[in-house]
């Protein structure tokens, strides 16, 4: 009982926090927080964030960064647009999405294995050339998608299930244990916290850290592409600056989850957690009465405090 205290305190940390704050906010505005709807929303918005902060918390656990999925989204988003406008099929726009995140991905994961530019510098780099790119390609104008509505591609990813229940929170879910038995339970895992908790070390146990890390990177890619494409159909509408925004819940999810920023320790269940904690913030800053600009702070604060923690506990289980 001690050791599983010990192993998943973070963890208990993060939910028991998220306890908090609902009862907080319900307290504060029970009008608000007493309603169904408010949970409906956010079961509509939080598995967009939640999803990429799944993806990327791999990446991190190994010990690498990735600061280009915004872009990505956005670019997905856009060969998304524009080939169902062209053709009126989202399974093929679907499909070109895909490839063109992947696409995005892998070019980070060679730049990073291959040309050993450190990822945070790499991606940063990339954000702003897939930005630049979309926006030059669309010039800079929106494309509507109100045709999307009726296909099976927006039912099956973003419908409402029995009416009321977004898809997006049921594939959130499901990807959730999908993820948590590759990282916990399979051999890819394992290869994953291997390489962050020291690779050279990795190397020598005969693990592919390579094509491990360039994988991810291309995994990486595909899942913002995705989320890109389910924001699309979300919103019937595509829009240079798509993705703008998450890069922030994102990070601030992971790391008030548990996952270290150091590499090699990384928990699904903290990510998915801190994701909500962060989704159920800005509506509970706004529900109580304050500005919505109390956001940025608050969540940039969050990822101070949370890396500060982990630091300090993992300091203090060293001693």
């Amino acid at each position: 009982m001690t050791l599983f205290l010990r192993h998943y305190r973070f963890q208990m940390g993060t939910f028991g926090l998220l306890l908090v704050l609902w009862a907080t906010f319900l307290v504060l505005s029970p009008a608000t927080f007493g309603s169904l709807r408010i949970y409906t929303s956010f079961m509509t918005s939080i598995p967009f964030p939640a999803i990429l902060a799944l993806m990327l918390t791999f990446l991190i656990v190994s010990g690498e960064m990735d600061m280009s999925f915004p872009a990505i989204m956005a670019f997905s988003g856009y060969l998304f647009a524009v080939v169902f406008t062209a053709t009126g099929s989202s399974l093929t726009a679907m499909v070109a999405a895909l490839l063109g995140g992947s696409m995005a991905g892998l070019i980070n994961g060679l730049l990073i294995v291959r040309l050993g530019v450190p990822s945070i510098i790499a991606t940063i780099g990339t954000q702003f050339f897939w930005y630049g790119l979309t926006t030059v390609l669309a010039d800079g104008i929106a494309i509507s998608l109100i045709d999307v509505r009726s296909t099976w591609l927006h039912d099956l990813l973003v419908g409402r299930l029995f009416g009321w229940l977004p898809m997006q929170a049921i594939w959130c879910l499901v990807l959730t244990v999908v993820a948590w038995l590759m990282l916990q339970r399979h051999t890819f895992g394992d290869n994953v916290r291997f390489i962050g908790d020291d690779i050279n070390t990795a190397k020598m146990m005969g693990i592919p850290t390579d094509r491990t890390r360039i994988l991810l990177f291309t995994l990486m890619g595909v899942t913002s592409a995705l989320v890109g494409v389910m924001v699309c159909l979300e919103m019937a509408n595509w829009w240079p600056t798509q993705g703008e925004g998450y890069l922030l819940l994102v990070f601030a999810s992971i790391f008030i989850g548990g996952t270290s920023v150091f590499g090699g320790t990384g928990t699904l269940f903290g990510t998915l957690i801190g994701a909500i904690v962060i989704g159920m913030i800005e509506s509970g800053i706004i529900a109580v009465g304050l500005s919505g600009f109390w956001t940025r702070m608050v969540y940039g604060l969050i990822i101070v405090v949370s890396v500060s923690v982990y630091a300090f506990l993992m300091k203090t289980h060293r001693r």
